[in-house]
């Protein structure tokens, strides 16, 4: 496959994800922003938003306060930010017109489809009844695609870079929220397992579609603690840091495998895959959760690289 047919599958994928990342996002910060004032009291879910995006700075360059308008504009709608909605389905539909003969009928039709779908929703900023259907229309199609991509694409070298570009961006995605959990959501007032904590707890849960899991996997009460447990460990769950990290080895070795040779992007992914399975949640939290985050988010980050210098250029 030529290199430049695997970035775009790539990155493809990754602007998929990306989308519906930042629309459980939005979804988790405006039901937060729904709670009564005796529980939600200084609550500053939107700042925890652009936090869990990774684009504060980017945020901060153009709005003084993150206000409700303001967040959903640039999160959702906005082409100054590269990472909003808006721009991630662009370029995913880009990158797809690039590769249009990699991609099966089904594919292509779920991605031109999401982005024609975009003009239905101009104006919602302000509507909240509309922002929930866009919500939801940015999540469906991000399912669409990936349905139509496991159930129609080959089990080939195409098939391996567009999932790769899908659990590195998932990855990220789902360490950064339970980071910013921990750093940002949480009042310094407020009482840890408190009101406030438990509707927090419930829609970070919710923004990575663990909630219902959670009560099978635990059958008790949120606890801050099993939900790490949860979201890093525990391979059950799709969106962990643990199952991004067995699909994202496997995936390496297959293309090890076809191409004939290993280099260092499957030894970052056996290395950080290695780790997680070794670790425990005691011996996490003793280390710091924030320190042990940050560096997995910097570690996905060089594996993302290592990736693009071993095979997109």
């Amino acid at each position: 496959m030529l290199s430049r047919t695997a970035e775009n599958l790539f990155w493809l994928a990754r602007y998929v994800e990306r989308a519906e990342n930042t629309a459980r996002i939005l979804d988790a910060a405006n039901r937060l922003a729904a709670i009564p004032i005796s529980y939600a009291g200084g609550s500053n879910e939107w700042e925890s938003a652009v936090a869990a995006t990774g684009s504060a700075a980017g945020f901060q360059s153009l709005h003084a306060e993150a206000t409700p308008e303001a967040v959903v504009d640039f999160l959702a709608f906005s082409p100054d930010n590269p990472s909003s909605i808006r721009s991630c389905l662009e370029r995913a539909r880009a990158n797809a017109r690039a590769v249009r003969t990699a991609l099966t009928g089904e594919m292509w039709d779920s991605i031109n489809g999401a982005w024609l779908g975009l003009k239905r929703f101009d104006g919602v900023r302000r509507d909240r009844i509309r922002l929930n259907e866009f919500l939801s229309f940015v999540k469906e199609a991000s399912l669409r695609f990936d349905g139509s991509a496991y159930r129609t694409m080959l089990r080939n070298d195409a098939f391996c870079f567009s999932s790769l570009g899908s659990f590195i961006e998932r990855a990220d995605n789902t360490a950064r929220i339970l980071d910013v959990k921990y750093h940002v959501l949480l009042p310094a007032e407020s009482n840890v397992g408190g009101g406030l904590d438990y509707f927090q707890w419930s829609s970070i849960l919710r923004s990575v579609s663990a909630n219902t899991a959670y009560h099978w996997v635990y059958r008790e009460s949120l606890k801050p603690w099993l939900v790490a447990d949860l979201l890093v460990l525990n391979d059950q769950l799709p969106r962990s840091l643990a199952s991004c990290y067995d699909n994202i080895a496997a995936f390496l070795d297959e293309l090890s495998q076809a191409y004939g040779r290993q280099g260092p992007a499957q030894r970052i992914a056996r290395s950080t895959r290695n780790r997680l399975q070794n670790a425990t949640m005691e011996g996490i939290f003793q280390s710091g959760l924030h320190e042990f985050l940050t560096e997995f988010i910097g570690e996905n980050g060089r594996l993302g690289q290592a990736i693009t210098d071993q095979y997109l250029v």
